[in-house]
């Protein structure tokens, strides 16, 4: 309830930070077991927190393990006030999201720590890593600090779903920029001087809904998705508008077929610019910048990962439920790196939204699995 109640945006998740090692220090950890990184300095959205890692030396000699969760939460949970009904939580201001998405995962690291640090449980080696900057495009587990992980041999990450959720693998994401440059003028007086790039964008945006490259996207037995999600531009209704900034997104499972429907969305514009001129037959103009956010992955049913988790789920009575998530993971990064990630759930129901609401059951199912993977 108290993580769950912190500000903490992506790049602002100084306060979460704060919280974590309060209560670390406490139970006992000592400042040599703590890193941070400065992923942050090669984010595009800056920051001034990194990745915070916390590592265990074992009791026992046993392969490295590593329990992860990012920080941050969307900007609709801002000012979230977690209250308590029955066996849920829920945002008190219907207005805005709870946050569970991924404070609940954060909950969870911080739990399984605190008890092996108070009950001074038997465990293999262990990191801890919470992680920055998810929401944005996994920026913190891409950018982290890899020696500071240690060398984890197996790896888990908490992040939303019910308890028994075994996330194998997630989408690859890539992530445009996009500029349209129109001509200004003046509207009432001579708009016919003029070139809308409000004009040129809505074109762009009606042609790939037209030609099913927007929303879901299914050609050939090949499927992902595409959205125009944000749309700057315009000062004034009497002022024929000479900018408009957009970001869009590309996502497939598909390496290939999400490059073509990125194409098919630079086709899309550079059409648009040609449809719209002034009457002096000038055009505006395009320009894109595009980098892929993460690409995807699936792990085997036999990555050891995956099997140290089935068993956990299972000793604590839970049946795997194996899925293959359409939204990107800090799994998604770590797995590139060479570290092979499952994900798990935590409890988080309708992230997101307004109507988030974390399930405790799950939850704390949640912290009996993480602590059976962490101790011995």
């Amino acid at each position: 309830m108290q993580l769950l109640a912190l500000p903490g945006p992506s790049g602002g998740e100084q306060p979460v930070v704060d919280f974590l090692l309060a209560e670390l220090k406490r139970a006992g950890l000592p400042d040599s077991a703590i890193a941070t990184d400065q992923a942050y300095k090669k984010s595009p959205i800056g920051g001034a927190t990194g990745n915070l890692a916390v590592r265990m030396p074992g009791t026992v000699k046993a392969p490295r393990r590593m329990l992860s969760a990012h920080m941050d939460t969307v900007p609709i949970c801002a000012g979230a006030r977690p209250v308590r009904m029955g066996r849920k939580v829920v945002s008190a201001d219907p207005h805005t999201g709870l946050g569970g998405d991924d404070r609940s995962g954060c909950a969870v690291l911080l739990a399984t720590a605190l008890e092996i640090l108070e009950k001074k449980l038997p465990h293999p080696p262990l990191t801890f890593l919470w992680t920055v900057q998810e929401e944005a495009g996994l920026n913190g587990a891409h950018h982290v600090r890899l020696p500071m992980l240690k060398a984890p041999k197996l790896a888990f990450n908490w992040d939303g779903g019910a308890a028994n959720r075994v996330i194998l693998g997630a989408t690859g994401g890539y992530r445009m920029n996009i500029v349209v440059e129109g001509i200004a003028s003046h509207a009432g007086v001579h708009p016919e001087r003029g070139v809308s790039a409000i004009a040129v964008a809505s074109l762009a945006i009606a042609d790939l809904v037209k030609n099913s490259w927007h929303g879901l996207i299914e050609r050939d037995g090949k499927r992902g998705t595409s959205n125009v999600g944000v749309i700057h531009g315009g000062s004034a209704t009497n002022v024929v508008t000479d900018l408009v900034e957009i970001r869009a997104e590309a996502r497939s499972h598909d390496r290939k077929f999400r490059g073509r429907i990125v194409r098919e969305i630079e086709r899309a514009f550079a059409r648009a610019v040609k449809q719209v001129r002034n009457e002096q037959g000038a055009a505006g103009g395009v320009a894109i910048e595009g980098r892929l956010d993460y690409e995807s992955f699936k792990l085997s049913l036999k990555e050891p990962s995956v099997t140290a988790a089935v068993a956990a789920l299972t000793a604590e009575g839970l049946e795997p439920d194996y899925v293959v998530a359409n939204g990107g993971l800090d799994a998604n990064w770590f797995t590139a790196h060479g570290i092979p990630t499952v994900s798990l759930g935590c409890g988080q129901n309708d992230i997101h939204t307004v109507k988030e609401w974390l399930d405790l059951d799950h939850f704390a199912a949640a912290c009996r699995v993480a602590l059976r993977l962490a101790s011995i």
